[in-house]
């Protein structure tokens, strides 16, 4: 596949070249419209198969775990996630836009402050950088009350979690428009003390 991608970036690249070098003078750069809008629709397609997108995407998913969520920096979120997001999440409900993101987020911090990750074990995504896949270790400790709504909560255990988590996102200038959050919900809530 990698060499499949090189091979296109080579062509894209030699066409550029080409188109650059065969035009007529009709405007600063010496090429006519046409022509200037070919090169550009050239450059931004070596930019997609260049891999440096995929780079960026990754390099902003490790800080959006490690700083951002993991230190609540909630008016950071911006930064990786589309103002319409959608978010489809362990249980199987999913959520549109980040500001309903944002709550969801900070309830889990609710009942235990501590919430963190720390680590990508595994961390790829396809050639475009359009789509990621990131694992996580998500840990934490419930030392606060669990809102239940209508004024009821579960009182904290006092029990630590540690669950392997996983990210699927998609990608569009630069910003996730969708992310699907895994992990297992009976897991948490048996380490949390609340399995049944």
């Amino acid at each position: 596949m990698k060499k499949i991608i090189n091979s296109l970036s080579v062509a894209a690249l030699f066409s550029v070249i080409i188109l650059t070098t065969f035009t007529g003078c009709s405007n600063n750069n010496g090429n006519s419209k046409e022509m200037q809008a070919k090169i550009d629709s050239m450059q931004n397609i070596l930019k997609t198969m260049s891999g440096d997108t995929l780079k960026s995407h990754l390099t902003k998913f490790d800080t959006l775990d490690f700083v951002i969520f993991s230190g609540q920096q909630w008016v950071r979120f911006h930064e990786t996630h589309a103002k319409d997001i959608v978010v489809n999440w362990p249980d199987g409900h999913h959520t549109n836009g980040l500001a309903r993101h944002l709550e969801d987020m900070k309830a889990m911090f609710v009942y235990a402050p501590d919430t963190r990750i720390k680590i990508h074990p595994i961390r790829f995504g396809n050639g475009t950088g359009e789509w990621t896949c990131v694992t996580g270790v998500m840990e934490g400790t419930f030392t606060k009350p669990m809102p239940l709504g209508k004024g009821k909560f579960i009182q904290p255990t006092g029990k630590a979690f540690k669950i392997p988590m996983c990210t699927v996102g998609h990608w569009k200038n630069g910003l996730m428009v969708e992310e699907s959050l895994f992990w297992d919900n009976q897991t948490y809530m048996n380490q949390m003390g609340l399995g049944k």
